[in-house]
């Protein structure tokens, strides 16, 4: 779903829904279905610039996954701890903190 049709779910209450012709434009509704009151083109817009900055600030999430070490990696290292062997458990610790340097969280303002 792009964040512009969840802009539009997110300001529908109960089971309000719509229907969209063409590319994802307020202009582009052309029925809005058990909506009483439809919510406003400034109001999807705002909404819509709210989703934005919203995954645009989480960005660094999506960076990190697919360079942290597996879980399997993880449930090794925890067997070889319970072992008494932490060597895996440190390497697994230093691999993600290395991911975290990589791709800091962004600070907020």
């Amino acid at each position: 779903m792009t964040l512009f049709l969840q802009a539009v779910n997110n300001l529908l209450s109960g089971d309000g829904s719509f229907r969209l012709e063409g590319d994802d434009a307020y202009e582009n509704i052309v029925e809005w279905v058990r909506v009483d009151t439809p919510p406003t083109q400034a109001e999807v817009e705002a909404e819509h610039q709210r989703l934005i900055a919203e995954y645009e600030a989480t960005q660094y999430q999506r960076d990190r996954q697919p360079e942290y070490p597996s879980l399997a990696d993880l449930a090794d290292a925890l067997y070889w701890s319970n072992q008494g062997d932490n060597t895996k458990l440190d390497e697994y610790y230093a691999a993600c903190a290395a991911v975290k340097a990589k791709y800091p969280k962004p600070e907020v303002d």
